[in-house]
């Protein structure tokens, strides 16, 4: 028995290995495309954050730029690489689930991978100007502002990542609520504290000011009620079926 539990280990563990082996291999495969695309998307990505807003970025060393472009390539790179991840991690997991937990979790894999690249498209077309133009708006005759590359970008490819991870929320609201992990009404009565715990994570993945972290918190707040929402039309669902089962 103890041989049986020892060769199941070693199996769970060889796999866990080769998962993370494959995902490592891919961002390694798609990296030198990912540094050959990686100007053109940093110049399309500064004039979507600019917009018209007249703003000239400045750098202030000379490898800076440079450097920023390894950091835009490494981020597309965990982009592109997502969707074969995830898939990976829960080819990990599949085997321990049962025929219809399998059938969900392959459902997840997509559902995942658009939440996320929204999430992306939601904080640089949206979020990123917003925070320019609310920076914009403390400028005076003695104050002018000088914005350097480095940081307008930095800030716009870890928001975009943070934006892509915060917008797997209500998928994963809806599998704890289906599962039965959480039930519905239990997590609905704890709003309050889910807000503050929300507003805690904002504060500390956001840069120091309020705008930000609210544009964080509030987006991730409403996808979590979206989740839900969802969940609560799932029990119903399943009650009503249920209750159907029972009369017959």
């Amino acid at each position: 028995m103890q041989e049986e539990n020892n060769e199941s280990l070693i199996t769970h563990l060889e796999a866990l290995r080769e998962t993370i082996l494959k995902s490592l291999i891919s961002i390694a495969v798609v990296l030198p495309i990912a540094f050959i695309v990686a100007p053109k998307a940093l110049d399309m990505l500064i004039k979507i954050i600019l917009g018209d807003s007249k703003i000239t970025l400045n750098y202030f060393s000379p490898a800076e730029v440079f450097l920023i472009q390894i950091k835009t390539a490494v981020v597309i790179d965990l982009i592109i690489c997502f969707p074969y991840i995830a898939k990976k991690i829960w080819d990990f997991l599949l085997p321990a689930l049962y025929e219809h937990e399998r059938k969900f979790i392959k459902s997840i894999v997509l559902i995942s991978t658009t939440l996320f690249i929204i999430g992306v498209l939601f904080c640089i077309f949206l979020i990123l100007p917003l925070i320019i133009k609310f920076g914009m708006n403390f400028t005076t005759a003695n104050i002018q502002p000088v914005f350097g590359i480095s940081n307008v970008v930095t800030l716009a490819l870890w928001l975009s990542i943070i934006f892509g991870l915060m917008f797997q929320v209500p998928l994963i609201t809806f599998y704890l609520v289906k599962s039965g992990i959480i039930s519905y009404e239990s997590i609905a009565d704890k709003r309050s504290y889910i807000i503050v715990i929300l507003l805690i994570i904002a504060g500390i993945l956001t840069p120091p000011d309020v705008m930000s972290q609210l544009m964080l918190a509030v987006p991730t707040y409403l996808l979590f009620e979206a989740g839900l929402f969802f969940a609560k039309i799932k029990n119903n669902n399943k009650s009503n079926d249920d209750n159907l089962e029972e009369n017959q």
